[in-house]
Parts: structure tokens; sequence; C-alpha cells
């Protein structure tokens, strides 16, 4: 089934039945592909498979095709549901334009299924060091929610306002827009250091990925994001060996000490370098 109105426009490629699922969002590109990486934990964990696509006409331009090893990229809006898990999960670029109409048209496929409650997953950049725990932070759009994330360690009682001249993530959009249809949204962050987001963060997805294995039962094996995660360890504690300037720098922060610009870029530097060559 495919559909196009002046608000909507989507294609429904398998209609699996579901029993009030929840829905799973990330963005592509997010900030050290912790959203995408997340999805796609999940969705070859639980033999999620693909079922209905936003169509990206209106959307995306070609000037958003990006090429990676000479291999064109072009924008996903993809939707993969599993009934077995009631679960399905939405993972798709930001659109260039038509925010609103996209927005709606995510809600249209959700309704479609039945979905009742929406989660995004994301990251933002922290100033803390890597060996500290990874916390998991959410944004509601019902307080109520609260009450049923209290039992995982999800931490919602932060303040925060939009800085002017910057607009709200699109995750905050879709929440909004999910608010006016009685759609139960959590916007879910964990912060990454930022000596990190040019490398990748895989205690970082693994503390998404248990929240919802935990919370409704998806039954994943961390077996592999375990082992990049002892991988990581090891290839930092070989750069510590090597440098010791950039060992005692990820010391300072551990000990809640601030690093200036110069030490942060030098950090940065000097373990994306590492962590890529490797």
């Amino acid at each position: 089934m495919t559909a196009f109105t002046e608000q909507a426009a989507y294609r429904i490629i398998d209609s699996l039945q579901f029993n009030n699922p929840v829905m799973v969002a990330g963005w592509i590109d997010d900030v050290s592909g912790i959203g995408e990486r997340t999805l796609d934990y999940i969705i070859e964990g639980t033999g999620c498979r693909l079922c209905a696509e936003i169509l990206p006409e209106g959307f995306f331009p070609l000037a958003g095709v990006t090429v990676e090893n000479n291999v064109a990229r072009f924008p996903e809006s993809d939707f993969y549901g599993c009934s077995e898990r009631n679960l399905l999960v939405f993972k798709s670029s930001i659109p260039r334009a038509g925010w609103y109409r996209f927005l709606l048209s995510i809600l249209d496929v959700a309704a479609a299924f039945g979905v009742n409650e929406i989660y995004t997953v994301g990251a933002m950049v922290s100033a803390a060091a890597h060996t500290m725990p990874r916390v998991l932070m959410g944004i509601v759009n019902n307080s109520g929610i609260k009450v049923r994330l209290e039992p995982y360690n999800v931490m919602t009682g932060a303040d925060f306002e939009t800085p002017p001249a910057q607009k709200p993530t699109f995750s905050s959009y879709l929440s909004w827009v999910a608010r006016q249809r009685n759609i139960d949204t959590v916007n879910l962050w964990v912060p990454v250091p930022f000596y990190l987001v040019q490398a990748e963060d895989p205690r970082a997805c693994k503390r998404l990925i248990y929240f919802f294995n935990d919370k409704y039962g998806l039954g994943l094996d961390f077996t592999a994001i375990d082992e990049e995660i002892a991988v990581q360890n090891r290839r930092i504690a070989d750069l510590f060996l090597a440098s010791p300037e950039i060992e005692q720098l990820v010391r300072k922060l551990e000990t809640g000490e601030g690093l200036d610009s110069e030490q942060s870029e030098k950090l940065a530097q000097g373990m994306s370098e590492h962590l890529k060559n490797k």
C-alpha cells in the first residue's frame, strides 16, 4: 500500500501484525553514529525485516546523496518490524526539507501498525572520561511516562532550553507532533566523550541496547558489542603506553579536572587517529 496525500508519502511493504508495539527511531549521522549503530544492532538481533518506507520525494534533494568508498549512499527512511517482539524500528536520515510532512508520515506509518509508544535514540557530546559509566537521560512528552522509566535508571529530571538562534532537535519535533496524537514519546540520550565522537563509543551503544532489552525482553545477545568494548579498551591501553601524555589528559578528566582547548584538541586528535588507524 502506497499513500500520497498533502501530508504523507509512504509505502507499506509488509503488513505485519502487532499487538500494541513499541517503536524505536534513530537518525543516521548522529553523534558518533550512535543512533544508526544502536538500531542496526536491534534490527539484526531481533530479526526485524523491512515493512515500510517513507518515500524520498520532497524530503531529500539529489545533493543529499553521499559517496562512501565509491558507492553512492541514498537517504534511507525505512521501518523494520518483528511481530514476535512487538517491535517496530525506524531508521532514517534527517530530511532536508518538509520536516512537518515527514513527521506526519512517520506517525501515519506508526498508526498503521498500532504503535502508541515511541522512543528515539541519540547521543550528546560529554566532557567526561570514557572510563565513566554511561548514563541514560530521557526527555518525555508526558510526565506520566517518568514513573514507567524509574526501574530502568533513566534520568528524567533535567531542565533544558534550546539556546538562542538554534532550533530543537528533530527528535524533539517528533515528540511534539506525537503529543498532538496522544502518542507517548521518550527521547533517549547517552553522553559520548568528546574525544570518541570521531571514532566509536560501543559503551554508549550498549547502554541504549541494554535499556530496550531489559524493558521489552528482546532477547539480545551482547557478545559482539562486549567484544567491541574489549577491543577498544585494548587499543586505548596501547595508546597510553605509546603516549603517556594522552593518558595523563584522560586521568585529569577522571578526577574532574577540566582541560583547556589545546589539551582537548590534542586528546581528541590523538585518540581519533589511533583508533581509526587500528
